[in-house]
């Protein structure tokens, strides 16, 4: 049980400073935040000392502006630690500790609640005047120390108390908001809200709570909180959005529909957005996909004249590429270079995986060359991505000359480089050159990491070698190598796709026996397995325990429902999480309809797959040619031919090739109506 002394009854003092020299630190640290560096380098920058302050300017509060500002670098994710060092051998705290120790002890053994004494015994006196001078950082930096081990959390909480008591440090909101972060960093999220409810919470402690939820992927209480602060009559603000931001992306959880509920939230509170906000929200869509969203707030943001980083137009690039919009990417790159910006390796990076993706080898080979007339030094990454070009052009022997390049170049090859190599050859179908890769890989004295077999993993999976996937498995962790949620997702896959649904089942529970969490994927692995199986009763436990884990259902979960529902002609219940995900503010995608489509065709109902065709449309989604195949098939079966063929002259009106299925299922049509002369 927490021994915590009793909380004082009223809110957390809040004065105002006037001091320019204060005025100046605070300066000083936002703007150390805004460009990316650690909140020591802007406190030791200032050369402020406590001793070199009067007494009064070293113990005021601080304005909610100020300590607002101080929460944006205490926040951010520097978790080792921060400044306990700087001038610590003019301060030692163990007498402190070990009185503040003594106090809890004696407290538990006599479990007195009675008030403090109205007068300090000497020792507590010389202790207060011996600590008078200690720099603010310092106190902050004991107390981050003090809240990593359980043990020591009542420790903590006193040491903030007699601080409180004695007037000898700043902000005493920013002091409680501290322990409540640092609890949130040590996953200790019940002490946070336990010590969260000693005192009337300020926006600043609803700041270090809503950080305590996000970090540890409690997205709906974080929300919650900022509901509460509405509530309370406190206005968000920039910080707990870019927590929150923040926060989906260090967990991949960025999801292009959570951020556009988010954007909602701001866009209603009338919230005048920050720079750091910005780019956190331009960054989230990019990671999340909508490369859409993030061009349209990148345009808001220059339009305003605001500054945009370097890294986020690195990001929205990288985005770019992935998704094989190439010439956008190169648009955002060369805006850089005529903004004076000099891109580094990186940036590079980032257009060059745009190429490797949509195939361009001599504009990959390009981005080489034109790093190079720069001064640009290639790194891993840059190498690895070449010999994934390369290796998708079938250029083996040009694969291995960048291996000696690297090499010249006093770059090791890694295990990253060997497995693009592998999953190069994954891609084209050829697993067998597994072994080869991997003698080649040992020969070059490198060991094989988490990610190069996960590839082979993926690979024997892949091609249903079963045996081999669970051998690499058995391999990785004899040599001591943590699987993670990716590997455990391609084991589970691949026994999923292989028929293998009571294997599957029993590596899903072992995952989580062993303490590894189910990402979306896992999920919606195992809600297609239970849907293969027609247990029903099982999809919805796991979409319940989905939602437990603080894990939302995203695009590809409600498409395998509406997949397994349909294939099972539970038509109502298809439709229900179509409306389902409308109402999560999800976009309807092609895929889906097109598993809507594909059910409907192979009942033969006819009529309603018009209706789901007719609803694709009203989305604003452009039918495909699956689409429309699939809608063939449903007249062909349905014995409507006529119609069959209305599709077909759709098709040339809207330049859609028809392809082999699209006549193959004409015919089939046709054969049903016994209209052989046609055929």
């Amino acid at each position: 049980m927490l021994l915590l002394p009793q909380p004082l009854p009223n809110r957390f003092p809040s004065t105002p400073i006037t001091s320019s020299i204060f005025l100046h630190q605070n300066h000083l640290i936002l703007q150390s935040h805004l460009s990316a560096t650690r909140t020591t380098t802007a406190l030791t920058a200032t050369n402020l000392t406590a001793s070199s302050l009067p007494y009064s300017k070293r113990h005021h509060g601080t304005s909610q502006n100020d300590v607002e500002d101080n929460y944006y670098c205490y926040a951010d994710d520097n978790d080792d630690d921060d400044i306990l060092p700087l001038q610590s051998s003019r301060y030692d705290f163990t007498p402190l500790i070990n009185y503040l120790s003594n106090k809890i002890s004696i407290s538990s053994e006599s479990d007195s609640d009675s008030a403090s004494p109205t007068a300090f015994d000497s020792t507590e006196f010389q202790l207060a005047e011996s600590y008078s001078v200690v720099p603010g950082p310092l106190w902050h930096s004991l107390l981050k120390s003090l809240c990593t081990s359980s043990s020591s959390i009542p420790l903590a909480y006193a040491v903030v108390f007699w601080l409180q008591k004695h007037n000898l440090c700043f902000s005493f909101e920013l002091l409680y908001s501290i322990l409540i972060h640092t609890l949130g960093q040590s996953e200790k999220l019940h002490e946070a809200f336990l010590l969260s409810q000693k005192q009337n919470l300020t926006p600043l402690t609803y700041n270090a709570l809503i950080s305590a939820y996000a970090r540890n992927n409690d997205l709906e209480k974080a929300l919650n909180m900022i509901s509460r602060m509405r509530e309370e009559g406190y206005p968000s603000n920039c910080v707990d959005y870019s927590l929150i931001i923040r926060s989906l992306m260090r967990n991949n959880r960025a999801d292009s529909a959570i951020l556009r509920k988010l954007y909602r939230e701001i866009d209603r509170d009338k919230l005048e957005v920050d720079v750091q906000l910005w780019n956190d929200i331009i960054v989230g869509f990019a990671k999340a996909g909508d490369l859409d969203k993030a061009l349209e707030f990148l345009g808001v943001v220059q339009g305003s004249g605001l500054s945009v980083k370097t890294a986020t137009l690195v990001t929205v690039i990288w985005g770019l590429g992935n998704c094989g919009r190439t010439e956008e990417a190169e648009a955002i790159f060369e805006e850089m270079r005529d903004n004076g910006l000099q891109p580094r390796t990186r940036a590079y990076n980032a257009l060059l995986r745009g190429y490797v993706k949509a195939g361009l080898l001599r504009d990959a080979e390009f981005v080489v060359l034109e790093m190079e007339r720069s001064g640009v030094l290639p790194n891993e990454q840059t190498y690895s991505l070449l010999i994934d070009a390369y290796g998708n052009a079938e250029r083996w022997e040009s694969a291995r000359i960048v291996l000696k390049e690297m090499e010249a170049s006093n770059v090791q090859p890694n295990a990253y480089v060997f497995s693009r190599i592998l999953a190069s050859y994954r891609d084209k179908g050829e697993w067998q050159k597994t072994f080869q890769v991997l003698r080649e890989m040992e020969n070059s004295g490198v060991r094989p990491d988490r990610i190069f077999y996960n590839v082979m993993i993926d690979t024997f999976g892949k091609f249903s070698c079963l045996d081999h996937a669970m051998a690499t498995f058995d391999r990785m962790l004899s040599e001591g190598i943590e699987p993670d949620t990716i590997t455990w997702n391609s084991l589970i896959d691949c026994h999923c796709k292989a028929g293998k649904h009571n294997r599957a089942e029993e590596l899903f529970e072992e995952m989580m026996e062993k303490g590894y969490m189910p990402c979306n994927t896992t999920f919606n692995i195992m809600i297609n397995s239970f849907g293969d199986q027609e247990r029903w009763d099982d999809v919805k436990n796991l979409l319940t325990n989905m939602r437990s884990q603080g894990l939302l259902p995203n695009a590809v979960t409600y498409t395998t429902l509406i997949d397994i529902y349909g294939k099972s002609g539970r038509f109502d219940d298809a439709i229900e999480c179509l409306d389902d995900m409308k109402a999560a503010g999800l976009k309807p995608s092609s895929t889906m309809y097109n598993a809507l489509l594909n059910a409907y065709a192979q009942r033969g109902l006819s009529d309603k797959a018009v209706s789901a065709f007719w609803a694709m449309r009203d989305d604003g989604l452009k039918p495909s040619l699956l689409a429309l195949n699939s809608l063939i098939n449903a007249f062909g079966k349905d014995r409507r031919d006529v119609e069959a063929f209305v599709v077909l002259q759709y098709m040339k009106e809207n330049d859609l090739k028809p392809d082999v299925v699209t006549y193959t299922t004409l015919m089939k049509a046709l054969i049903l109506v016994e209209k052989f002369d046609k055929v």
